[in-house]
């Protein structure tokens, strides 16, 4: 089996690697990346990228055809991939994840491959009080990010798909450890207030409800979807992606982390504006069409990963979400710094990422 994974050195992508060559170790495996965030690394066992056959850097709005050739799966997970981040950059958000993702799946099917992995996202349903979410109810994209997810499905369900079966994930959000740990996420933002302050502060009133995901149970069920048949939900799938249990409200994720770290106070901000979203979503659809890579992870297995891979760096800055931890602040340092456009092109000329391929075992 041949398999590209497009946006492969993110927080997402890092944790898939290291499941797709543990789970299929014959496989060739070949990454696509910006290398917007290379260097953000959060493992001292090097680069996760010796585990594929060959890296190629680029910009996934540029793809070349080429790659695809003799590909059976393509994961595809480059995106601009959070609230904030489509907020601060609106125009490329829908550039990169809606447009480019059509593009892109378009060229593999032309290619033949066999099937297209989508991760989206059950932020699409935004603001939802009357019971979890079901794939066939109304959706709410509040964000950019979530109408640009929603944009990609829909247009993805339009296009002749040919031979190639199209898996659409509409992720919980995400959380755990990776080579590449974000902390611009609920769960992992609170350990590393508990570790670096021994004090979570929640931004709103605790109450909203939030679908959690571990992401190496991300990788399980990308896993499942890269070698669905059609015979099992269909030649074009939307599925929530998670499991009934790990609906939460921000309250109950905070005190998840402090019985992990005893000592941690939570301080709520009970004079926030209110946060439009919440939701929870119901994942029994995922369960019946892949009852083999359910999610595994237990709530507070996941906050211990979480801490221990903080602890074995020596993570201990009280200032983290200023800092590199951040995506979205390491967006805006390139930019500062020239070497990103605001529409998040690299500005060096002729020695650029997107222009580089590398063979990481070579």
């Amino acid at each position: 089996m041949k398999i590209l994974v497009t946006g492969n050195m993110g927080y997402v992508g890092s944790a898939l690697t290291r499941h797709l060559r543990s789970t299929f170790d014959d496989a060739e495996l070949i990454g696509y990346d910006s290398g917007f965030f290379a260097h953000c690394i959060t493992t001292p066992e090097g680069l996760p990228e010796v585990r594929l056959q060959q890296q190629y850097f680029g910009d996934v709005r540029e793809l070349p055809e080429a790659l695809l050739t003799g590909v059976d799966g393509v994961v595809h997970l480059a995106a601009v991939s959070n609230d904030p981040m489509g907020n601060r950059f609106e125009a490329p958000t829908q550039e990169i994840n809606c447009a480019a993702s059509v593009a892109v799946a378009e060229r593999a099917r032309n290619a033949g491959v066999k099937n297209f992995v989508f991760a989206s996202s059950c932020s699409i349903y935004g603001f939802a009080e009357d019971g979890p979410r079901k794939e066939t109810d109304s959706l709410n994209p509040l964000t950019a990010y979530a109408r640009s997810k929603i944009g990609t499905e829909q247009a993805l369900a339009q296009i002749d798909p040919g031979e190639m079966v199209v898996t659409c994930l509409r992720f919980a959000t995400a959380c755990g450890m990776s080579d590449r740990l974000r902390l611009d996420l609920v769960l992992n933002d609170f350990v590393a207030c508990a570790l670096a302050l021994r004090e979570i502060t929640v931004l709103s009133d605790g109450l909203r409800w939030r679908p959690l995901i571990d992401v190496s149970d991300m990788a399980r069920a990308i896993e499942w979807a890269i070698s669905r048949p059609a015979t099992n939900g269909g030649r074009y799938l939307v599925v929530n992606a998670g499991s009934n249990g790990w609906n939460y409200q921000v309250k109950d994720i905070a005190e998840a982390v402090t019985a992990e770290l005893p000592g941690t106070t939570i301080s709520i901000n009970k004079n926030a504006p209110p946060d439009g979203r919440s939701y929870r979503v119901d994942f029994s659809l995922y369960k019946s069409l892949a009852p083999r890579h359910q999610p595994r992870m237990a709530l507070h297995n996941t906050v211990r990963a979480v801490r221990l891979g903080l602890e074995r760096i020596g993570f201990a800055d009280p200032n983290f979400r200023s800092s590199r931890w951040i995506r979205l602040r390491v967006l805006e340092e390139h930019i500062q710094s020239g070497r990103l456009s605001p529409n998040l092109w690299w500005m060096v000329p002729s020695s650029t990422p997107e222009k580089l391929p590398l063979a990481a075992n070579e």
